[in-house]
């Protein structure tokens, strides 16, 4: 079956309020110290919530974009001619003005060009990863870039204050009792994904590969999530059938969990729904806790984070937990990050408009 066919992550970068490069990522993430701060950036001293998960020197997002970018096809070994024949497919928050942005970076990097961008909310860059691993495991092309992008700005600050959607007491605490909300933070994220046989020809390092990946609907509100999990329960089911795994192989679920009431318990409510009784048994967290919710660069900063904690074998923890909630009856990783008992992981990501996606990595 072709569309099974090993996919290898090559190359990663990435930055947020956790620091730039892949190492200060893994440090943050397992360090378990939430990284928001009041905003310099921008005045908020009109909204109800003035923090957010920002990187201070942040600079211009296409230039960050064009350092990702820069620094995974790096890590991935690649040359000139290898860049040269990777499209790039780029997730960024905005309208009319992100085509050109990533035509802009594919000439920057010399990559063979921006072949498709994705706006599609906070399932975007997983979208993209879905897209670029189904392109190489059915052999259209050898290697895909994927890079996405969201530094916090005052209009999707404003938007998700006004809908009183962030949270009061300055801290996200996904699937915890007491949780008020999500909070923003800066995320920037390149991969390198290529088929198993063209990283065997560079000899190309490899990080872990993506095995499976689901994505679904639920058609159930604009906003608001199917309180069944339903959508999210079938990506969860295709991304598993794809990889040709179990519920039980799976060792690690970084949840989409953004500390919000409704969609945190759906989250946990398609968990149990996709995996039955191991869904009460698999090690979750949520790393929107430490580095923040990036928007549509959420799906490719936390894949990445997901790839790094598995390789390493030690699973973040969930900040901001202060007891448990009836609705949400996980596993969840709190007090210390905790061995990884497979190589196997699944990272989620849900949407405005009832999207919904899943990754699922093997570690190398």
């Amino acid at each position: 079956m072709a569309e099974r066919a090993p996919v290898r992550i090559t190359g990663v970068h990435a930055l947020s309020a956790l620091g730039r490069g892949a190492d200060a990522q893994l440090a943050g993430v397992l360090a378990g110290a939430p990284a928001f701060r009041p905003v310099g950036r921008f005045d908020t001293s009109a909204r109800r919530v003035g923090v957010a998960a920002t990187l201070a020197d942040a600079g211009p997002l296409a230039d960050e974009l064009t350092g990702a970018v820069h620094a995974a096809c790096a890590a991935a070994g690649l040359d000139a001619a290898g860049r040269a024949a990777a499209p790039l497919l780029l997730a960024a928050h905005g309208g009319a003005g992100v085509p050109a942005l990533a035509g802009e970076l594919a000439r920057r990097c010399g990559l063979a060009g921006a072949s498709r961008v994705y706006t599609s909310a906070c399932v975007s860059a997983s979208t993209a990863v879905a897209d670029a691993a189904a392109l190489i495991g059915r052999g259209d092309v050898d290697r895909i870039v994927v890079a996405a992008g969201y530094l916090v700005e005052p209009d999707q600050y404003a938007l998700f204050d006004a809908g009183r959607a962030l949270a009061t007491d300055g801290a996200v605490r996904p699937f915890s009792a007491g949780r008020r909300g999500l909070l923003l933070g800066d995320g920037v994220a390149a991969v390198v994904l290529e088929s198993a046989a063209a990283a065997a020809r560079r000899d190309a390092p490899t990080l872990a590969s993506v095995l499976g990946w689901g994505r679904a609907g639920d058609a159930y509100h604009p906003c608001q999530p199917d309180p069944q999990g339903r959508g999210l329960a079938r990506a969860l089911g295709a991304a598993l059938r794809r990889a040709g795994l179990r519920p039980e192989d799976i060792g690690y679920v970084n949840a989409n969990a953004t500390g919000t009431g409704y969609s945190d318990a759906a989250e946990a409510a398609a968990l149990r729904l996709a995996w039955g009784e191991h869904a009460h048994r698999v090690p979750v967290s949520s790393t929107k806790a430490l580095h923040g919710h990036a928007l549509e660069a959420s799906g490719l900063l936390e894949l990445v984070v997901t790839v790094l904690a598995v390789r390493h074998g030690k699973l973040p923890v969930n900040a901001g937990w202060l007891g448990p909630d009836e609705a949400c009856p996980l596993d969840v990783i709190r007090d210390a990050p905790r061995p990884a008992a497979t190589g196997y992981a699944v990272s989620l990501n849900a949407a405005f408009g009832g999207a919904n996606t899943a990754l699922l990595v093997g570690a190398a």
